[in-house]
């Protein structure tokens, strides 16, 4: 399985991201470009412990049901669920949203599967590095296809 830990599917990524224009029409859901990529920067804080989550107890109770698709090898869904947090209200300026979510993406690859580990997913709870190494390779690569990047 790809992780955003792997240099090579880090600069795949990093190409795909560069690829995406102000004006590039979704392939489905209702976020825009510039939407989509403060949500996907809102989910690396939390993955790197920018921003520590607390396991949410529906989680505590049922995620054990959904764990094994979300860290597994099957790409996520369309229109899936998302927290509170990760909704986007209003219009990100692209350019700075784009940037911010490209500094956020290095400084997580940085920090590689040691220094994520143990961080707190506020549906899953506790994840390995591993596990936050895919699940975040696997939520960028989900929304660059939404927008056919």
């Amino acid at each position: 399985m790809d992780t955003l830990f792997d240099p090579s599917a880090y600069q795949r990524l990093l190409g795909r991201l560069e690829s995406l224009k102000p004006d590039t029409p979704r392939q489905w859901g209702k976020m825009t470009v510039a939407q989509m990529l403060e949500h996907t920067a809102r989910a690396l804080e939390m993955a790197a412990g920018k921003k520590p989550a607390q396991h949410a107890l529906i989680g505590k109770l049922i995620a054990w049901a959904f764990r094994g698709d979300f860290v597994g090898p099957k790409p996520f869904g369309k229109n899936s669920p998302t927290g509170p947090n990760f909704i986007v209200e209003g219009e990100p300026e692209f350019g700075a949203a784009r940037e911010r979510l490209k500094g956020l993406m290095g400084e997580f690859h940085a920090l590689g599967e040691g220094g994520c580990d143990g961080n707190i997913h506020r549906f899953f709870g506790r994840m390995t590095g591993m596990e936050w190494g895919v699940t975040q390779h696997k939520h960028l690569d989900h929304h660059f296809r939404q927008f056919g990047a």
